[in-house]
C-alpha cells in the first residue's frame, strides 16, 4: 500500500510542478465551457429558441398591419421594436440599422396594404363566381423583410416560411369572410332571375345567408407532446458534459509525457530496480491521474454552477442520479488515462506524443459530437462517430444531465469505456514487454 501511495504522490507532485500542463488540464476546458455556452446562448437566440429583437415598421396603420403585429407578438418568439433609442423609425432607417448589423431582421408593412389585399380578395372571388372579367388587376402587395447580410440561408428560409404561413392564414380568413358576404347576394340574385320576382320583401334578410365567421374555425391543430422531463435541458448542461470529457482526455499529454521522460532520463530503470512490481507503479500513476480528471470535472462543474450564471447563462443542473454520475466520470477518467498510458508507451519521443496525442483527441472530439452535434454530420461520419471514446463519455453524461438517466440507462456506454480502457492497457503492456525483452536481449 505504501509504494502505491508513494507512486501516486510522486505523480501528483510532478504534475503540480508542470504549470503549463495544469493550464491545459484545468483552464482550457473551463474557458471553452464559458465561451461556447455564451456563444450558444446567442445562437439559440438567433435561431428562435429565445426572444429575438426585430424591427417592425407599419406604414399601413390599418387592419392588416395591426394583425401581423399582434400575431408576431403573441407568438412569444420575437420582440417587435417600433422605436430605437426612444424615437420612431421609418423603413430607410430600419434598413440601415439592419445592414450595419445592429439588428438582424426588419419587417416593413407598406402603405395601402390592407386596401390592396382586400381588393385582390374581392377580385379573386368575383372571378371564381362569375368568371374572369378581363380587367387588369392591381399589382400584388408585398410584405418586405430585410435581413442582416451575415444571416445564414437556413435562418432566412425559416423566417420567410413562418411569415408566409401567417399571411396564408390571414388571406384565407379574409377570403372566407368576403365569400360569406358575396355568395348570398349572388345566390339570391340568381334565384330572383330564375323566378322572375323578388324572393323577400324590401329591407328583410336575404333568403340565403352564410356565417361570416366560418373561415376562422380551425379544422385541425398541432400540439406539442409533453416530455417526461420535468425541466427542459439547457445549453450549459450539454457544454459542461462535452468539454469536461474533452478536458479529461487531454490528460494524455502530461501522462504520456511523464512515461516518456522517465524512460529517457533513466528514472524508469531506477524504478525497476526497486522491490516493487511494475503493476504497482502503473496503478499508482493511474490513480493519480484519475484523481486529476476528477479535479478537472469538479472545477468545470463549479464554473457551470457559479461562474456561468453571473454571465447570464443558465445554471448547471446535474441530473437526478449522483451515483450514476460518479460511476460515469470515473470510467471516462479510466478510459482517458488508459489512452495516455498507451500513448506514452508506444511513442518513442515526447515530440511524437505531444503531436499525435492532442491531434487524435481533437479528431475524436469532432467525431464524437463535442464540437458539432452528431445528427448534423453526414451519414458516414455518424457511423464513424460510434467508435469515438469521447462520444461514449459524452452520451453517458448527457443521458444523466439532460435526460435524467440512471446507471442502468448508461450501461452500454460504460461497457464501451471499460473495453477501451482494457484494450489500451493490453496494448501498452504488450509494447512494454516487447521493449523490455529487446533491452534484455541487447544487454545480454
Amino acid at each position: 500500500m505504501i509504494p502505491l501511495l508513494a507512486t501516486m504522490f510522486k505523480e501528483l507532485l510532478l504534475l503540480v510542478r508542470d504549470r503549463s500542463g495544469l493550464l491545459v488540464l484545468f483552464v482550457m476546458p473551463a474557458v471553452l465551457v464559458v465561451v461556447v455556452s455564451l456563444v450558444q446562448e446567442n445562437v439559440l437566440k438567433a435561431t428562435g429558441e429565445t426572444t429575438m429583437d426585430i424591427l417592425f415598421v407599419d406604414q399601413d396603420h390599418q387592419n392588416f398591419g395591426k394583425r401581423i403585429q399582434k400575431e408576431l407578438e403573441e407568438s412569444g418568439a420575437v420582440k417587435l421594436l417600433t422605436t430605437v433609442d426612444g424615437q420612431a423609425i421609418d423603413a430607410e432607417q430600419a434598413q440601415a440599422l439592419v445592414e450595419k448589423g445592429r439588428y438582424q431582421i426588419c419587417i416593413v408593412i407598406p402603405s395601402g396594404t390592407t386596401e390592396a389585399v382586400h381588393q385582390r380578395a374581392m377580385d379573386q372571388i368575383s372571378d371564381a363566381i362569375s368568371g374572369p372579367s378581363g380587367v387588369e388587376k392591381a399589382a400584388l402587395p408585398h410584405l418586405v423583410v430585410y435581413f442582416d447580410p451575415l444571416i445564414q440561408g437556413a435562418f432566412r428560409s425559416s423566417v420567410l416560411n413562418a411569415l408566409r404561413q401567417m399571411l396564408l392564414v390571414m388571406e384565407l380568413e379574409m377570403k372566407a369572410r368576403i365569400l360569406a358576404e358575396t355568395l348570398p347576394v349572388q345566390f339570391n340574385l340568381l334565384l330572383e332571375a330564375l323566378t322572375g320576382r323578388p324572393l323577400t320583401n324590401p329591407g328583410s334578410a336575404p333568403l340565403f345567408q352564410m356565417d361570416a365567421g366560418w373561415g376562422t374555425r380551425r379544422l385541425m391543430d398541432v400540439v406539442a407532446g409533453q416530455s417526461r422531463l420535468k425541466k427542459l435541458p439547457t445549453s450549459v448542461q450539454h457544454n459542461v458534459s462535452a468539454w469536461a470529457v474533452f478536458g479529461m482526455f487531454f490528460i494524455v499529454l502530461p501522462l504520456g509525457g511523464v512515461i516518456i521522460r522517465e524512460r529517457q532520463d533513466g528514472t524508469f530503470v531506477r524504478l525497476r530496480t526497486l522491490p516493487v512490481p511494475y503493476l504497482t507503479i502503473l496503478l499508482g500513476k493511474l490513480m493519480a491521474y484519475v484523481a486529476v480528471c476528477w479535479g478537472q470535472f469538479l472545477f468545470i462543474v463549479l464554473v457551470g454552477k457559479l461562474g456561468l450564471p453571473l454571465l447570464g447563462a443558465p445554471v448547471l443542473t446535474l441530473g437526478s442520479d449522483p451515483v450514476a454520475l460518479i460511476v460515469v466520470v470515473t470510467f471516462i477518467a479510466l478510459a482517458a488515462c488508459g489512452y495516455g498510458i498507451m500513448l506514452g508507451t508506444l511513442a518513442r519521443t515526447f515530440e511524437q506524443a505531444s503531436m499525435f496525442g492532442p491531434v487524435s483527441v481533437v479528431c475524436a472530439a469532432a467525431l464524437g459530437g463535442i464540437m458539432v452535434p452528431v445528427y448534423v454530420m453526414p451519414h458516414l461520419m455518424q457511423k464513424i462517430s460510434l467508435f469515438s471514446p469521447l462520444a461514449w463519455g459524452l452520451n453517458a453524461l448527457v443521458e444523466i444531465f439532460v435526460r435524467e438517466g440512471t446507471l442502468r440507462s448508461v450501461l452500454p456506454e460504460l461497457g464501451y469505456l471499460t473495453a477501451f480502457f482494457a484494450v489500451t492497457l493490453i496494448i501498452a503492456w504488450a509494447a512494454f514487454r516487447r521493449r523490455d525483452y529487446q533491452m534484455g536481449a541487447t544487454a545480454y
